[in-house]
Parts: structure tokens; sequence; C-alpha cells
């Protein structure tokens, strides 16, 4: 029950920023990650940006927002769900943050290098550049946070 709970979070919270909050009743957590949410993705300009992404035109996508306020948006996201996942129970994971944390960086480095990364002569774009380097660095989150796990068990038997 308490992994569905951890997993319902997370969803609500790649659903919108702050829904996973509401679920577990942090109201007023919830209702800040909304408004950031809100304010950073009007800001940025990034739900103009979503509908040539998914037509294929990342080039058109990318001049579309403002780079200086997309930066942050990997960042709230990753967060606002790491925050849902630990009030429903992840804060009893060791190292939960780590692959967060990873997907966030490499989020942002996808932010970075939307305009100049290209596949088979194709630009992803803001959005689908940032998603896949996100998806890569949760995998690699995912690897390190193991790997802690194992380092920290040998430390622990060893003393």
């Amino acid at each position: 029950m308490k992994r569905e709970r951890k997993v319902e979070a997370i969803f609500w919270s790649i659903a919108f920023p702050g829904f996973g909050q509401f679920l577990n009743q942090k109201y007023a957590k919830g209702f800040l990650f909304v408004v950031l949410e809100f304010v950073v993705n009007v800001q940025a300009r990034l739900n103009l940006a979503i509908i040539p992404s998914f037509y294929g035109q990342g080039e058109t996508a990318n001049s579309l927002v403002n780079y200086q306020w997309i930066m942050f948006y990997p960042c709230l996201y990753l967060f606002s769900m790491y925050d849902a996942y630990r009030d429903a129970g992840g804060k009893d994971v060791r190292y939960a943050a780590v692959p967060f944390a990873f997907a966030a960086y490499s989020g942002t480095v996808g932010v970075v290098y939307s305009q100049s990364f290209a596949i088979a002569g194709h630009i992803l774009g803001v959005i689908w550049l940032p998603i896949l380097f996100l998806l890569i660095g949760y995998i690699i989150g995912l690897g390190i946070r193991a790997l802690f796990i194992k380092t920290s068990d040998v430390s622990t038997e060893n003393s």
C-alpha cells in the first residue's frame, strides 16, 4: 500500500507540479508548487513550445521559449516530484533523492543543449531533449544510488 501511495504521488506530480502535494494533504506546499509552475511556465512560454514539439518542429519550439526562465523548469518539476514522493513515504527510502537530483541536473543540461543537439540531423528541441536527458539522468541516478547503498552497507559491515 505504501509503495502504491508513493507511485500515485509521483504520477500526480508528473501531471502537474503541486498535485502530489495536494494528494498528500500538504496544501500550502501544493499551492506554492502550482503557483511556481504557473509563473515559470508562463514566463518561459513553455506551453507555446509544446505543440510544435509534438509535430517534430524542435527548432520552432526553441524559438518560442524564454531560456532565462525555462532553465528553472527541470529542477522545479523534479523537486516537486521528489517532495511528493518523500511525503508519501519515500523519506524511509535510503538515498531516494539521488535519482531525482540527477534527473533534474541532466534535464537542465538538456535545456542547454536543446538548440544544437541533433539525432539523425533532427533537432529534438527544448521539450524532447530535456525529457530524454531527464530519463537518462534518472537511470544514472538509480545506479549511483545503488552504489551509495552498496558502499554504505560495506562500510557498516566493516565498522
